[in-house]
């Protein structure tokens, strides 16, 4: 077994040690080329660290509603899982997200995926290694959540989704893989199983067609951490990611003010 990675400043322990697990799992991930290149693992988190997110899972309360423009803002929500959103969490939950944050934010894990996406990422960007801004997001679908096929809005270079469920019971609401035929209809070429500490990437296309089935009364909650990694080249794009994170923080300040 390879030598877990030291504690970098700023990092702690366990941040070290999840960070050296999702590159070690997004390195032996599978391939697959249909119906556009994407990989799939297992096992995304340290099985102890999984083990704790899913004690420290937040109460409803804590998440906010998704974008007011977003079709499903009242059946999505979400907590980014930056600094100053962490920070407003039960004091016995921020540690175990504060070291998913710093570890999905990381440059390791950002490497790790890039190069496993190479191929995509070369097809569209002329080379694998582009800027990139990662923001990852805690995410709670409840029934009634459901999204179109869609191949993703071309602001953004990987989506990652990591499925947070308790076990095995919700696996039918894994995200649906499409192919889109020469008429214009769409075919079902694969579904991604909702399991346990499991999870998918790819590189955003313009073949990269996907959705979720409506989430049926059987869910009480369907728990995932969405990793998008935005282009972040030009100064457009550099401009509005950073945009994007001042106007967060200060809506985190704000609601921070707003509970005390």
């Amino acid at each position: 077994m390879a030598a877990i990675r030291p504690a970098r400043a700023g990092e702690s322990d366990t941040t070290a040690r999840t960070i050296e697990h999702v590159v070690a799992s997004i390195r032996n991930a599978a391939e697959r080329r249909e119906p556009f290149l994407h990989i799939t693992f297992t096992g995304a988190f340290p099985a102890d660290i999984y083990a704790e997110m899913i004690a420290a899972m937040p109460q409803r309360g804590l998440y906010r509603r998704m974008s007011g423009r977003a079709k499903n803002a009242d059946v999505r929500t979400k907590i980014d899982l930056f600094p100053e959103w962490v920070r407003q969490l039960p004091d016995d939950a921020r540690p175990v997200w504060r070291a998913v944050g710093q570890a999905l934010t990381s440059a390791p894990v950002r490497a790790a995926v890039m190069q496993r996406l190479a191929p995509a990422l070369e097809r569209r960007f002329g080379a694998a290694d582009v800027g990139m801004y990662a923001v990852p997001i805690l995410t709670r679908d409840v029934p009634g959540y459901q999204i179109a096929i869609h191949p993703d809005t071309r602001w953004k270079a990987i989506t990652v989704q990591i499925y947070l469920p308790r076990d095995r019971s919700i696996e039918h609401v894994g995200t649906v893989l499409h192919t889109k035929r020469p008429d214009g209809t769409y075919e079902v070429a694969a579904r991604m199983p909702f399991l346990p500490n499991s999870g998918y990437a790819f590189a955003v296309g313009d073949d990269t067609y996907h959705s979720v089935d409506k989430v049926g009364p059987e869910v009480r909650t369907r728990d995932s951490i969405i990793l998008t990694y935005f282009a972040d080249r030009t100064l457009a794009e550099i401009a509005q990611n950073r945009w994007k994170r001042f106007a967060n923080y200060v809506r985190a300040g704000a609601r921070a003010l707003a509970r005390t």
